[in-house]
């Protein structure tokens, strides 16, 4: 249990975490009491600790409401251009402590929590993830409403409300188990569900060509309920708004077509529509053209669109602007940035929107589309890109297949004026694939019809420009841009290391959690003896609570002197868990020919969810528990060398394992990780990296230095050249011994006694059909490691290394990544102008152009001044409608 703090402590604590204050303090106790009674109906004799994690999250999200309120009034009033986020992954993990964090609550409520004799820690453990992403996508769209909120941006996240999220991964056998994730049978405290704000979704029909224009008829509807979250910035009191659909059957759905009486089955038959919402497909980095799929797809985007334009035509100057010019205005107010091609359909559905309802003509119709949509490129992977079979498209979606052949037919007339009689260039961009079964491009739709593209690391948008849209590229070269892709500092570091951003704060002041560039001041430390000591204590501190969670996960003793070697993420060929897998298997054989040698002790830990149908993904999970037992029950290893297979790897626990890390892995094949958020946290929190030249890595040692991180192997342009030459494995098989010794052990059954042949498959990929060459890297790799234990040893020098690390980390902020996006994309500038707190009377707001201290952090206001403010909130209540949501 959290002790409280002394008057020294006090006095100590810096403003990143909140002021504790005695006001504060009885206020959050007087709120905490209020819900355990009144919304939860609860009193200490029956309640759960559950229900204590529930009447904490009620009392924080109190603190949130009038902010939120607010905002959206502000920026009714301001009516500033409005940029949306359509993503179908945000991976938003738990909310309780960021929320607190960004309000300055963080302190006070730790102390109330205490007061009242509960353990924050464990009412925080208590909170669902909301695992609504797979991986690095979801997780980056959650760090940009972050960004977002904290910048003062007019950004709105849309997304889908699924039902499960992403399955919990359970380990038996050694094999990955997948569960539903049923985040919400407990309920969502920091959702509100707007019922009144209920849309219909159109479905399959046909098309009719009338006197009047284009009518899509005969559909069936699924009606869109939102739920929104609220999105707090740090410490400037605006809260930005998530919007995520949840799929519902229209009262009458089915009903009609059951006059025989059949009623109950007609109710049963509502599960068809609403399945649209039930489950987040488990697959990251792999297209699965399934019908389901592609209704989530134009689900989101056809009720986000709609209420895009609601909220375009209710706002004052856009309402105006409609009135003179019609949707002239449209671009200059509104900003859609498709995250990846999942909402691609938004292109053809605005088009749909603009010509069959608001009647606006083709050019038009077309010229404001591209202006307001911009597409981001997640992948070079083949088998990621999206192609939708046009058959499919057509059933579901008539009136966008005919919009979208009209797009491609006008996109290559200006191809063949410009190129005349390249056919193959034709083919090769066309939006439609006419080899084998018609499929629809989904990542040449958005290009064609967005203003911007971009990468996400510089060496992916190289990559995107030279190669994979190499035509377009030519074509248009200034549509292509970068955009390094960035963390949110506020959860990546001070929840989830508070050690380590205090210690900062002490040494440079608090601003740099705004403005992670400063973090360069920590440079004049480097040599440092006091700060080295403490920078390696925090360390120290946040493995042995690392050890702590193992041993009571895993009932492992653990060695906190050893290096906590970590590599967690997606398993997925690409990202070459099997090359550290075979790296282990290499250190236990040396451990073994000569067990008295020195060894830098290691504890091996991997983590991350395969795909429930990728046979291979989990192969690989299955070899590297197979590999643990062996290692682990080994008497002559003993505590030199520990493997630990994390199961289910997910946001909180990112936030327990990140901080306790000494060496992050990042080793995919050089030209196939996009950029990697994984490796940023792990490089602002202490760790260092041994990597590849890959994604965002090259810019991580553009920043620190090459000579401080471990970086080995093939560069993109020597797999382009073993790609020429041929890469056959079974020569570097026969040229290393230790290569050679590790997989004779896997293919003779030595981590498989009972079943030699289980690795049968995993062992002929690897020798015939390894398309990210695993041998190729492995000397590298090896000789590289090596490296790494030779500096472990050295405590001190390894720790210098670790602060410039840090202190070059200020580029991968996501505040810097959305700041370039706004300028150079979105065409919006941050607001400086602080919204006032709910206790501060609104006419005073235009006045107000300093940063507002947040109303938590400051003493309690006299009664007359509450009661006021409490009136005006009253007022401002009663003034809200459905133009500022």
């Amino acid at each position: 249990m959290a002790r409280p703090l002394t008057d020294q402590e006090k006095r100590k604590q810096i403003s990143i975490r909140g002021i504790v204050g005695v006001e504060n303090v009885s206020e959050l106790k007087k709120g905490f009491n209020r819900h355990l009674h009144f919304t939860l109906v609860k009193d200490r004799n029956v309640a759960t600790t559950r229900d204590y994690y529930f009447a904490l999250a009620h009392t924080v999200r109190d603190h949130l409401v009038g902010r939120w309120i607010r905002t959206q009034q502000y920026y009714y009033e301001k009516d500033p251009k409005r940029t949306y986020y359509l993503s179908l992954e945000f991976y938003m993990g738990r909310t309780l402590q960021n929320t607190m964090i960004n309000l300055g609550l963080q302190n006070a409520c730790d102390e109330a929590i205490y007061q009242l004799g509960l353990d924050i820690e464990e009412l925080e453990e208590m909170e669902e993830d909301a695992g609504l992403g797979n991986g690095g996508l979801g997780r980056l769209a959650a760090c940009f409403l972050d960004s977002m909120a904290t910048l003062g941006l007019a950004a709105y996240g849309y997304g889908i409300r699924y039902e499960y999220g992403i399955f919990n991964q359970k380990i038996k056998g050694g094999w990955q188990v997948e569960e539903a994730d049923d985040w919400l049978r407990h309920g969502n405290p920091w959702e509100k569900a707007r019922p009144e704000y209920m849309l219909p979704v159109h479905f399959y029909g046909r098309v009719e060509n009338t006197k009047t224009g284009v009518r899509w008829v005969d559909t069936q509807v699924v009606l869109a309920m939102p739920y929104d979250t609220p999105v707090p910035g740090y410490m400037n009191n605006t809260v930005n708004t998530m919007r995520l659909w949840s799929a519902r059957a229209p009262n009458d759905f089915n009903l009609r077509d059951f006059n025989v009486g059949d009623y109950i089955q007609a109710v049963l038959d509502r599960n068809l529509a609403e399945n649209i919402s039930r489950v987040l497909y488990p697959n990251d980095n792999f297209f699965e053209g399934k019908e389901l799929r592609l209704k989530q797809e134009y689900f989101v985007v056809a009720a986000s669109l709609q209420d895009i334009i609601r909220r375009f035509k209710a706002s004052r100057f856009g309402c105006r602007d409609t009135i003179r010019t019609g949707f002239d205005a449209f671009p200059d107010k509104v900003a859609i940035q498709l995250n990846d091609t999942h909402p691609a359909l938004g292109i053809p559905e605005l088009m749909r929107i603009f010509l069959d309802i608001e009647k606006l003509p083709w050019e038009k119709a077309w010229e404001i589309t591209k202006k307001t949509f911009a597409y981001t490129n997640h992948t070079v992977l083949p088998e990621a890109l999206e192609r939708w079979p046009v058959d499919l498209v057509e059933k579901l979606l008539p009136r966008h297949l005919q919009i979208i052949y009209e797009i491609n037919q006008r996109h290559l007339d200006r191809i063949s004026a410009l190129y005349p009689g390249d056919v193959d260039r034709l083919r090769r961009m066309s939006l439609i694939e006419e080899d084998g079964v018609k499929r629809i491009n989904m990542a040449h739709l958005c290009i064609v019809g967005s203003h911007a593209v971009n990468g996400v690391a510089k060496i992916h948008s190289d990559i995107v420009k030279s190669q994979v849209f190499k035509d377009f590229s030519e074509l248009e070269p200034d549509k292509f841009q970068n955009k390094t892709n960035g963390i949110t500092p506020r959860r990546w570091l001070l929840l989830c290391n508070p050690g380590l951003a205090e210690l900062i704060a002490e040494k440079i002041g608090e601003d740099y959690v705004k403005d992670l560039s400063q973090l360069t001041k920590l440079n004049k430390f480097v040599d440092d003896n006091a700060f080295i000591r403490d920078v390696s204590k925090v360390k120290e501190e946040n493995k042995l609570k690392f050890i702590q969670y193992l041993e009571n996960e895993y009932k492992m003793k653990l060695n906190p002197a050893s290096m906590f070697d970590v590599q967690v993420k997606r398993i997925h060929e690409y990202k070459r868990q099997l090359l550290n897998c075979l790296h282990i298997i290499t250190m236990y054989n040396r451990i073994k020919e000569n067990p008295h040698k020195d060894f830098v002790p290691r504890t091996v830990i991997i983590g991350g969810k395969a795909a429930p149908g990728y046979h291979m993904a989990k192969t690989i999970i299955k070899l590297i528990t197979s590999v643990g037992e062996i290692v682990n029950n080994d008497p002559v290893v003993g505590n030199k060398l520990k493997v630990i297979y994390l199961e289910n790897y997910r946001v909180s626990l990112a936030e327990k394992v990140i901080p306790a890390t000494d060496l992050s892995e990042q080793i995919s094949t050089a030209g196939t990780e996009a950029s990697g958020t994984g490796n940023m946290k792990f490089m602002l929190n202490g760790a260092l990296t041994i990597g590849t030249m890959d994604g965002a890595n090259v810019e991580m040692a553009e920043e620190a230095g090459e000579e401080n991180l471990f970086i080995f192997g093939m560069r993109v342009e020597d797999v382009a050249e073993l790609d020429k030459k041929g890469y056959h494995a079974r020569e570097y098989y026969e040229k290393l011994p230790e290569l050679k010794k590790v997989m004779d052990q896997i293919q003779g059954g030595f981590f498989s006694p009972t079943n030699p042949d289980l690795f049968k498959d995993l062992v002929n990929m690897l020798f015939n059909h390894d398309r990210f060459k695993v041998f190729a890297d492995f000397e590298a790799y090896v000789k590289c490691q090596e490296r790494v234990s030779a500096l472990y040893k050295n405590p001190k020098e390894w720790t210098k290394v670790v602060i410039k690390n840090i202190a070059a980390s200020g580029k991968f902020s996501s505040d810097r990544t959305i700041k370039e996006y706004a300028r150079d994309i979105w065409g919006v500038e941050p607001s400086d102008l602080k919204i006032p707190p709910p206790n501060e009377p609104r006419d005073t707001a235009e006045d107000n152009k300093a940063a507002a201290p947040a109303e938590d952090n400051k003493a309690a206001a006299p009664a007359e001044d509450r009661k006021a403010a409490a009136k005006d909130n009253l007022a401002l209540a009663g003034k809200m409608s459905t133009k500022h949501l």
